[in-house]
């Protein structure tokens, strides 16, 4: 597919360049991923509003367009360096001490999340908390934000 890629449209969900990054947050944000799309599929005002990509930290920190974009991060800031950047700037909206934090700008003003945990499975458990308690709020900012 040769279809160039409008960054002024994108949501995006970046995971590490790390090895354990790519064998076990990859496939999450894949399921991120999906859930999203079908968020915008089934939501007439949302439908089309964004294309949901997921892409690694060296591109996202590398590439200015980019980091203007909706956001979010997944990983510990061990394998990303998104989220090792995120760690001190972002406040935590839902945190299991010692296993896993979902950190984000619960006013909306910055359209950036951070889902992590200390094992693959306490990731997946960050994600889950992150779709149920903040993801359809995130959507209708970052719908609104990509509409502007």
């Amino acid at each position: 597919m040769n279809t160039p890629i409008d960054t002024e449209r994108l949501l995006l969900i970046v995971t590490g360049a790390h090895l354990r990054a790519e064998r076990s947050h990859r496939p999450l944000a894949y399921r991120l991923h999906d859930v999203i799309a079908q968020r915008f599929a089934g939501d007439d005002a949302m439908r089309g509003a964004l294309d949901v990509l997921v892409c690694s930290d060296l591109w996202y920190l590398n590439n200015e367009d980019l980091r203007h974009r909706p956001t979010i991060s997944i990983g510990e800031p061990g394998v990303n360096a998104l989220a090792a950047f995120l760690a001190d700037r972002l406040e935590p909206a839902f945190v299991v001490d010692d296993v896993l934090s979902v950190q984000l700008d619960l006013d909306g003003v910055d359209l950036v999340a951070s889902c992590w945990g200390t094992t693959p499975g306490a990731t997946a458990s960050a994600i889950d908390a992150f779709v149920e308690r903040y993801l359809d709020a995130f959507l209708t900012r970052a719908a609104g934000a990509g509409a502007a």
